[in-house]
Order: structure tokens, then C-alpha cells, then sequence
């Protein structure tokens, strides 16, 4: 037998080489179009208008797939280079900016806000509290968002005068009614930490204090990113685009509309309508705007930072992130340690995975990796879903099998 093998001819292997091929693309295929058809399922049974999913690993994107518009009214297609704002996944990427912090020695994980800030936070329940970077960033500072305070902190744009009036009407019984007028972070956070600020008051604060229990805070978490403007001199805009985005050549992100192409950006949409597009006065806690190619690069580099091969913060740094920040004897209340523990801003969840999620006005999205097989994923769509689970299930399952979907 072996003699006849190697009597085959190189005309032959040229003959057998292209079936193989075809073979094995057919076989690569048919996972992400089995994919594709159950995700389309969900858009149409969801209603979601547009949707783009990425599928990774720690070196290239392994599958991509759209569906649906970035624009219903013209038909505009949504496409992996659409922008959109992508809510509290923009979390991560304060936990980058502050281990790159650490490791400029601005301060550490421990370190006491109010050795930083030019005003002092106080929670008048437990003035003395010492509240640190760590609890910042992992919910657990005991600073809370007043739902009378947070969402009127959103900025609506001129687009708001042609706006549906059945949208307007659900945004502000929601408290989105732009009543907060601060012009910067550092006017917001005095006014609504400081016992001297006009929105200061115990509704701001768990009433057990720092570190004992989980209150979800976005306004916890833009303060983290407002101490890397106080000690970088730039703003937190201009850090993270020097530090992450310009690295990752993430050409097409930016914290404002402003800094993207607006031609780009998706139409955000609620029950069908279309939400007025709007920025955030906190922005760092779910401001980023972004495409699914762009994210792709962002996930890749999680992924590589996750197994020590980062350039963006040293590696020792980086794993912090993704540190276990509870121990389970001693967790704080409100969190269900049997679900998830927490890294800094990102859940690792109890079936070996590591994500974050974001919703907000139109807009919910997922980013997540699996450490064991060092594929990732995420989902963009611009409409608020009220369960993600569906498309977070069929992604997750598609990483945590070897051979998961390739282009």
C-alpha cells in the first residue's frame, strides 16, 4: 500500500486537493448557517430591527453575521461597520483604563476616593466611610443612582422636536427629561456626592454603607473614570482613546457624536419608533460608540489580555481585571454568588464564562469570552431587548464547542 501511495502522481494530488477542500468548506459552513437561520428567528419573533454578531478567537474573527436595518424608514442596512452606543459594555473599558492607571501609579485598587477628589464624598448615613477605586469597580461603594437624578442626566439631541410623541412621552415617565443641567462630571459629581451639592441626599447612598452590599451604579462607575481625569490632566475621553482605542486601531469609536461618523450611526429604536439620538453627561459608564468590527478588535485583545499577552497594560495588571473580587464566604448582600462572581466591572459567571452586558434607550448589547476555549463573542442591536438570554445561550454555545462556526 505504501508503495502505491507514493506512486501517486502530482497531477493527481492537484485533482484531490480541491475536493478536499470543498469538502471541509461545507463542513465549516454549515454550523454558522444553522446559526444564522436561529438567530434570524430571534430577530424576526423579537422584532428587533438590526442586529450584528461576531464570533472570535484570539487571533481573527471566525464568524460574522447581520441582519435587518440600521435605519428602518430608508431601509439602510445594519452592517458589521454601523455605530452605534453600546450601553454599560463601555464598563470594560474603564476597568482597562484603570489598571493602566495602576500601573502609571496615579493610585491603586485600594486607594481612598477622597484622597483624589477635590471635593469629599460623604454618605450622610456613614460619613466616615473609606470608599476605594475597587469598590468603584465593583459595584460596591454604596453610592447608588437616584432614579430621580441618573436618567435626567441624559442629553437629547435637536432631533427630539421631530421625535414621535409616544416616545417622548415613555422616555420621561422613565425620568429621561434632560432636567439635569451640569456642564461636566466634575459639577455633577459635587452636586450629587458632596454634602454641599443641590442633588446630594441619602437616596444616593446605600444605607448600609461602603462594601456591604452590591448596588449596581453607574454613577459609581463614570466617579472611576472622573479620577483618571483628575490624575492623567486629560479628560477620560482622550485617556481611553490614547490608551485603547488608537492602540487597537479602533478607527471607527469615539465617546461623542461628534468623534464618528454620524452617516454611520444606527437609528435607535423603541416598540418600533425611533428614540432621538442622545450623549451622556456620565458617558464612561455606557457612552462608547462603536461598530462590530471595531468591537471585534476590542474582544480579540480581551482575550489575549486574559491569557497574559497584552501590549495595552502589563500583564500582571491585566489579569486583575478578571481577578474573582468576592469571596463567597464573605460576599456582599444583593448578589447571587451561585450565578456569578464579580472582576472589575465584568461578571464571571458560574458556567466558566466572562461577559458584560448593556441596555439603554434603543440600544442592548453583550461582549463575553470562555477562558477554556479562548473563543469569544458579541451581539449589537439597536433596540432595547428586555431578555438577552436567547442570543447570549446560542452564542455562548457556539464558543464553548471546539469547533465552533469559522467564516
Amino acid at each position: 500500500m505504501l508503495k502505491t501511495i507514493k506512486k501517486v502522481s502530482i497531477r493527481g494530488l492537484l485533482l484531490i486537493l480541491p475536493l478536499l477542500g470543498m469538502v471541509h468548506q461545507c463542513h465549516a459552513q454549515s454550523k454558522p448557517d444553522s446559526l444564522a437561520i436561529r438567530l434570524d428567528s430571534l430577530v424576526k419573533k423579537g422584532g428587533i430591527p438590526g442586529l450584528a454578531v461576531v464570533l472570535a478567537d484570539k487571533n481573527q474573527v471566525i464568524y460574522s453575521k447581520t441582519f435587518g436595518y440600521a435605519d428602518i424608514e430608508t431601509k439602510r442596512p445594519y452592517t458589521l461597520n454601523t455605530i452605534q452606543n453600546i450601553g454599560s459594555v463601555s464598563k470594560s473599558f474603564i476597568a482597562l483604563a484603570i489598571m493602566k492607571a495602576v500601573e502609571l501609579k496615579y493610585f491603586t485598587l485600594d486607594t481612598d476616593i477622597n484622597d483624589l477628589l477635590p471635593f469629599k464624598v460623604s454618605n450622610p448615613q456613614h460619613p466616615q466611610d473609606k470608599i476605594t477605586v475597587r469598590q468603584l469597580a465593583t459595584h460596591t461603594s454604596g453610592i447608588v443612582d437616584n432614579p430621580a437624578i441618573y436618567p435626567a442626566s441624559y442629553r437629547f439631541g435637536s432631533d427630539t422636536l421631530l421625535a414621535d410623541p409616544q416616545v417622548m412621552q415613555a422616555l420621561r415617565s422613565l425620568g429621561y427629561n434632560s432636567s439635569v443641567k451640569d456642564s461636566s462630571m466634575k459639577s455633577f459629581f459635587y452636586n450629587y456626592l458632596c454634602d454641599k451639592g443641590k442633588y446630594y441626599g441619602k437616596q444616593n447612598f446605600d444605607p448600609d454603607g461602603a462594601g456591604k452590599n452590591y448596588d449596581y451604579s453607574n454613577i459609581g462607575s463614570a466617579l472611576a473614570a472622573y479620577l483618571i481625569e483628575i490624575k492623567s490632566g486629560m479628560s477620560y475621553a482622550a485617556f481611553a482613546n490614547k490608551y485603547i482605542l488608537r492602540p487597537l486601531k479602533m478607527k471607527s469609536s469615539g465617546w461623542y457624536l461628534g468623534s464618528i461618523d454620524i452617516k454611520q450611526h444606527a437609528g435607535l429604536y423603541y416598540n418600533g419608533l425611533k428614540v432621538p439620538l442622545y450623549q451622556l453627561l456620565t458617558y464612561p459608564d455606557g457612552g462608547l460608540r462603536t461598530s462590530a468590527n471595531d468591537l471585534s478588535k476590542y474582544l480579540i485583545a480581551m482575550i489575549n489580555g486574559y491569557n497574559g499577552q497584552s501590549k495595552l497594560v502589563k500583564a500582571g495588571l491585566f489579569k486583575e481585571i478578571f481577578k474573582p473580587q468576592f469571596d463567597k464566604a464573605h460576599a456582599p448582600g444583593k448578589i447571587n454568588m451561585a450565578n456569578r462572581n464579580k472582576g472589575l466591572f465584568w461578571n464571571l459567571f458560574s458556567d466558566g464564562t466572562i461577559g458584560i452586558d448593556g441596555d439603554d434607550p434603543g440600544v442592548s448589547t453583550y461582549l463575553f469570552f470562555n477562558p477554556t476555549t479562548g473563543k469569544g463573542g458579541l451581539f449589537i442591536c439597536n433596540t432595547f431587548l428586555p431578555d438577552k438570554q436567547p442570543i447570549i445561550k446560542l452564542l455562548a454555545e457556539a464558543v464553548a464547542i471546539t469547533n465552533s462556526p469559522t467564516h
